[in-house]
């Protein structure tokens, strides 16, 4: 049988569109006209516009605006002149019809292999969708387990979308998908496995997942047109897959590539996409160079844009949007500027935007990104301008963008109030409120100033880290005990969450590897130490820490941390930066950092100007310097992908803490983690923090928790990782190059080619921590000048047998281990490396096990029966809420190990079931049958009986239900039944077998009986 991605991937997802009802256009029997320059449907487009606009537009009419079309899919400008063409129409001719409910005026089709050519150069999409007649999105499918996994079509698409043939089409299409029909592997750096869509780019698309938060858009699938099934699969020449089995696991609306189709191309959701979430992202920077990007609506920013039409819906107007550093917060706000425009202008309301920060660098920021989206900006300046502006109806915009008020809280004041005399009841003021965990304090005057603004609007407050766990006086409003105030207390309920573990997994933030330092001095300072002891008494700890002879052993060892750091990681570009324990300390340091080689810059308040400060921000962003030295500033809102290294010098308290370690962890390159180097030692800050977050998300997201995961790489997985490396290398001669290199080419096994360049791969981003774990071996096993080699013919041998390239292989030269661990000697020594454990992974991983555990199909099995003696000793300890961080990290990994053997014993059984039709009760009667001696018969022999048996007695019951109304004379009736078959398969049987077998059975049919009524 034919086994390919066509008949595995392809077939299935057409099929599938047509029960979301799109129309299936035959190329081989469509007689209409394809413009060959556009690929547009010139016939169905024609009907497309007249029957949206009622017109009666002729074939040359729709012909001169195809060649208008071209003219501006001609341009380098990614397609933003042709989608404001669809959006806004064709000279009072609307191309899509966006307002109609369920899109009826609109013709949606599907076709495969249309061929994209100019010239000599041409390429066939899998399947193009059209929206009339318009060829507006493609997919691109590969079976699953395929070479390359997604990354193939990736690289294959960047290199077509950088041909300027293509230019037209690049500019056509709004958006792609790619999927090899995998679930995601939430454990890759770079896409290797699932279903990711993408906007179109010159240079390099961003794959994004997709993950579906609302299962009713399920429930709108039509069951299969059988005569529609039926023309794809003779169209495409495979009607010999329809009755496989494998054709009916893919024809599942549950596939992956069918999830996708189902979430991305239901008729409303299509529509949704085009018209609101599409961004063009226009940049210049210092030099004058302008880049042009092309975004999509992340998922997490769909669905929050939905909730918050819900909650407007349900008469609230205010909520708290919880989604995780570097989730897009900005472009979310930009999103729903365009989306409740639109909402409100239904309703014959006038909506004005305002987006509210705490900081004049933020203003600056959110300002410019706005700007770079398209948006008219209006920057308040004073409070008399937004005193003016507060109380005016329209904006000063003529320019027909969208405009949004970017104004610092401390704008509000007594004055700027929409007094009732002016205030106009057609107008609903909407404040996205940036970063709403501070400077929002109910007993401040910036909040009483910004709600008395205006009572009837509406509030959408923005943050990665809302604070929890306060509570307030109703009457005094002020904090009962002494505590801070909590973000639900001011802006109501949560409307959406996006947590650590999610962006993680989706690629927008990177895992962090916390370094743990000890300071401990060197014979050669001793003298000096004992110099700043004896003062002691005399100055304050800030002033020892800033003490020259602290700060020079600190610079000492960060220089070469960074050294090493860079040539590890085989990247030059990395940035860092070093946090300090006071403003004096940090003008010590950057004095310090001045006698290195490396560049860098001070960044305190009351050091330079604004304009100086952000032209050093802007310098580290492009790699100009290497470092910034900082105490209070930048350690939220800075966003700086090459900052791969902090350096941290003082606990950091509360949400704060979180907010500064992830300035490490946006993706840059090919990097799977941030590192963070804690002098401070904030293990007993975080541990009083995650107990903060713990309580909130197990009061208030219920069986959410779980999506709430650790940023770190746990203590646990470093050392597994270790352990790993240690075991698949221990063979091997890493000493001598040549002795490697026969020993690798005399393997065959490309599994363990690929493990061992998985080990070498993974010591590159693990070196600094070999020694700290005991790894000394390890540590010395390899030499400097020899590293490079020992990757090199791993890779050679790989690629000379054709080995499926994985992720490591797609790092080929540049994953390179050249980084042999001598031993440190520095003032300060690493001691300990391991995860900052956030308290909602210990509730996340005690959710899955239970789950896991709850999909066991045979509670009898002994196997299930000991790990739930497990689990029940395990959770019987101690109170969950007493645990520490280090006994929950215990904990992880025992609940880990029980949920990874009950997944083994559920597959197991899931895979007897599928013998049995996938019915669980003759897949236990199988087993029970096996456990008791003597042994009736073999495997296949008892399945041959079992299923023989299943269809005769299930065929009994059919015709006569009533034979379960009555277990002894059902018992009767399957006695002749099972001698029958014993004696037919030649096996040899006792009395009490015979009874035993009829037991379990009836058993099993009775036991499912009474649960289903």
């Amino acid at each position: 049988m034919i086994h390919n991605e066509n008949s595995r991937v392809k077939i299935p997802a057409l099929v599938h569109f047509t029960r979301l009802g799109y129309e299936y256009v035959s190329l081989k029997n469509y007689t209409g006209v394809i413009d060959e320059d556009t690929n547009i449907f010139v016939n169905i487009f024609r009907e497309s516009i007249n029957r949206i606009n009622k017109t009666s537009l002729t074939e040359k009419d729709v012909k001169k605006i195809i060649e208008d079309i071209k003219i501006i899919l001609s341009g380098d400008d990614l397609g933003r002149a042709f989608y404001s063409l669809l959006l806004s129409g064709y000279r009072g001719l609307k191309l899509i019809d966006f307002e109609n409910e369920n899109s009826i005026e609109n013709t949606f089709q599907i076709v495969t292999e249309l061929t994209y050519k100019n010239g000599n150069d041409e390429f066939r999409p899998d399947i193009t969708v059209l929206i009339n007649g318009m060829p507006l999105a493609f997919f691109e499918v590969k079976k699953p387990n395929n070479k390359d996994g997604i990354q193939a079509e990736y690289t294959r698409i960047n290199k077509r979308f950088k041909n300027k043939k293509f230019k037209r089409f690049v500019n056509i299409t709004q958006l792609m998908v790619f999927s090899n029909n995998s679930e995601y592997d939430d454990t890759e750096v770079v896409p290797l496995e699932g279903a990711f869509y993408a906007a179109s780019s010159y240079t390099k698309l961003f794959f994004s997942h997709f993950r579906e938060e609302d299962d009713n858009v399920f429930v709108r699938i039509f069951p299969i047109d059988e005569q529609k099934e039926l023309e794809i699969l003779q169209d495409t020449n495979l009607v010999s897959i329809k009755s496989s089995p494998e054709y009916a696991i893919n024809i599942k609306p549950v596939s992956p590539t069918n999830r996708i189709i189902t979430s991305l191309f239901s008729f409303n959701r299509i529509i949704m996409f085009l018209k609101y979430a599409i961004a063009y992202v226009e940049k210049t920077d210092d030099d004058g160079i302008t880049t042009l990007e092309k975004h999509l609506m992340r998922y997490p920013q769909f669905f929050a844009t939905k909730a918050i039409e819900q909650r407007l819906n349900s008469g609230e107007k205010k909520g708290i949007i919880w989604h995780t550093q570097g989730s897009g917060k900005t472009a979310l706000a930009y999103y729903n500027v365009r989306y409740l425009k639109d909402y409100y202008q239904k309703q014959g309301v006038i909506a004005k935007f305002y987006f509210v920060v705490d900081r004049l660098d933020l203003l600056a920021q959110a300002a410019d990104e706005f700007r770079a989206r398209g948006l008219f900006v209006e920057e308040v300046n004073s409070k008399e301008d937004f005193v003016a502006n507060i109380k005016a109806t329209a904006t000063s915009n003529n320019t027909g963008r969208d405009t949004i008020t970017v104004l610092n809280i401390q704008k509000f004041s007594e004055e700027s109030i929409s007094q009732k005399s002016a205030y106009n009841v057609n107008v609903q003021r909407i404040y996205f409120l940036d970063e709403a965990h501070r400077s929002y304090r109910p007993t401040g005057s910036f909040l009483s100033n910004l709600i008395a603004s205006d009572r009837n609007a509406v509030m959408i407050a923005l943050t990665g880290t809302p604070l929890i766990g306060t509570i307030y006086d109703p009457k005094t409003r002020e904090p009962i005990s002494g505590k801070k105030y909590d973000t639900k207390d001011v802006f109501g309920t949560y409307i959406h969450k996006y947590y650590y573990n999610r962006s993680i997994a989706d690629g927008y933030t990177l895992k962090l590897i916390r370094e743990g330092i000890a300071t401990t001095y060197r014979k050669k300072l001793q003298s000096a130490l004992d110099e700043i002891e004896t003062l002691k008494g005399s100055i304050s700890k800030k002033e020892i820490f800033a003490h020259p002879k602290y700060v020079k052993a600190l610079i000492e060892y960060i220089a070469e941390d960074f050294n090493k750091s860079r040539i590890a990681m085989n990247d030059s570009t990395i940035g860092g930066m070093v946090v300090c324990d006071s403003s004096e300390q940090a003008r010590a340091v950057f004095d310090e950092m001045k006698g290195t080689s490396y560049s860098s810059a001070l960044i305190l308040h009351d050091e330079d100007d604004t304009d100086t400060r952000r032209q050093y921000r802007n310098d580290f962003k492009k790699g100009k310097i290497d470092f910034l030295i900082v105490y209070n500033m930048l350690l939220t809102g800075f966003d700086a992908a090459r900052l791969k290294k902090l350096y941290l010098g003082r606990i950091i308290k509360d949400h704060s803490l979180l907010q500064a370690l992830t300035r490490v962890n946006r993706p840059y390159e090919k990097f799977r983690y941030g590192y963070v180097v804690d002098f401070a030692d904030i293990r007993a800050e975080f541990d009083k923090t995650n107990k903060a977050y713990f309580d909130e998300l197990q009061a208030e997201l219920g069986d959410e928790f779980k999506e709430y995961d650790n940023i770190f790489k746990t203590q646990e997985e470093i050392e597994s990782d270790l352990q790993l490396i240690s075991e698949k290398l221990f063979l091997f001669d890493t000493s001598n190059a040549e002795v490697f290199s026969q020993q690798i080419s005399a393997l065959e096994d490309k599994f363990e080619l690929m493990e061992i360049r998985h080990a070498l791969g993974l010591y590159k981003e693990l070196y600094n921590v070999a020694k700290l774990f005991g790894y000394d071996e390890l540590a010395n096993k390899f030499d400097l000048d020899n590293i490079s080699a020992l990757y090199n013919e791993v890779n050679n041998r790989i690629n000379l047998i054709n080995l499926k390239q994985t992720l490591q292989n797609a790092e080929d030269m540049s994953a390179i281990l050249n980084l042999a661990l001598d031993e440190i000697d520095f003032q300060f020594k690493k001691v300990s490396e391991s995860e900052l454990v956030i308290a909602d992974k210990f509730r996340d991983r005690l959710e899955r096990t239970r789950r896991e555990m709850q999909h066991n199909l045979d509670p009898k099995d002994p196997e299930y029966v000991t790990l739930l003696e497990e689990l029940q000793r395990l959770l019987s300890k101690k109170n969950i809420e007493e645990l520490t961080a280090d006994e929950m990290t215990a904990n992880i990994t025992e609940l880990d190990r029980i949920r990874k053997v009950a997944n083994q014993r559920n597959l197991a059984d899931q895979m007897l079931a599928a013998k049995y039709e996938n019915d669980p009760k003759f897949m236990r009667t199988h087993k029970r049958l096996k456990e008791t001696p003597p042994p009736l018969a073999s495997d296949p022999v008892l399945h041959k009986i079992l299923l023989s048996l299943k269809h005769k007695i299930d065929g009994r019951v059919i015709l006569n239900e009533r034979l379960l109304n009555n277990e002894p004379f059902f018992m009767q009736n399957l006695y002749p039944l099972i001698k029958n078959e014993l004696v037919e398969n030649s096996v040899q049987y006792t009395a009490s077998q015979v009874i035993y077998i009829a037991t379990t059975i009836s058993n099993e049919y009775f036991s499912e009986r009474n649960w289903a009524s």
